[in-house]
């Protein structure tokens, strides 16, 4: 297992992409500290599922959208475990809306949550690494519409694509220190947040207008997320990996035959 002896937090982790990723990282033999929200009520069950797996896990209520919050999250993991190796950054936070009717505190809110939240965790992890003097990986979820637009969802966009530059200059800032980071663009993904919008008959829908035909599922994103906190990766750092089942291609169309 190329996790094993390693410990990573995820945070987001209860459900959906950041539980699909902390089963992954499970499976190769990480030990894991799921973080999510105060009250969360699906992360007592995530962590049992992810100890039937045979690894140590711990669920943490803490906000990482503060760095109060994140040093909170970083000190339970290093007593619980004693160590960190990787971070998973899951900011998973979205409210759509008209441009023109765009609550300002809905964009701050978002704004808060997937980039200032990232920028916190990511300092600190890094900050730990640093002292440490040992290599260490950092993985960010961010998406494909931090480069595709897509309406109702301008802070959600404008957040995901100031956190795939902060990866770029975290990438070109840390390497020195041997600490890889990257991001995952997924697409459309099946999660649980999303069937709190859509019915399945839509949800298939959606799915069959992507050139792979289907929605993507959080495990696939784990395992991108795997391979980005292994050995494998060490020669990968500042990328942005799309995984996304061609979304970013969905509206290409075959040439017509001609017919002059």
């Amino acid at each position: 297992m190329k996790l094993q002896g390693k410990t990573a937090v995820v945070t987001g982790g209860a459900q959906g992409i950041g539980f699909g990723c902390a089963i992954e990282l499970a499976r190769e033999g990480a030990e894991i500290a799921l973080v999510d929200r105060p009250g969360n009520k699906e992360l007592a069950k995530a962590v049992a599922t992810i100890k039937e797996i045979g690894v140590g896990c711990v669920g943490i209520e803490a906000n990482v959208f503060s760095h109060t919050g994140s040093q909170c999250a970083i000190d339970q993991t290093l007593s619980e475990f004693g160590e960190l190796d990787i971070l998973i950054g899951v900011p998973a936070f979205n409210r759509r809306s008209n441009f023109l009717d765009y609550p300002p505190e809905d964009f701050e809110a978002i704004l808060q949550s997937a980039l200032l939240g990232s920028f916190h965790v990511g300092q600190l992890v890094a900050r730990h690494f640093v002292a440490k003097e040992k290599p260490g990986k950092i993985v960010f979820i961010s998406s494909v519409l931090a480069r595709i637009p897509n309406a109702r969802c301008v802070a959600y966009s404008a957040a995901k694509a100031g956190l795939n530059s902060m990866v770029k200059t975290m990438a070109v800032e840390l390497a020195g220190y041997r600490i890889n980071v990257n991001a995952i663009e997924p697409g459309w993904i099946d999660t649980p947040g999303e069937r709190q919008h859509y019915n399945d008959d839509t949800l298939a829908a959606e799915g069959r207008k992507l050139p792979w035909g289907r929605l993507g599922l959080p495990e696939e994103i784990g395992k991108a997320a795997t391979y980005l906190s292994s050995p494998d990766s060490d020669y990968v750092t500042g990328t942005i990996l799309p995984v996304d089942g061609g979304y970013r291609f969905k509206h290409c169309r075959d040439i017509p035959e001609e017919t002059a």
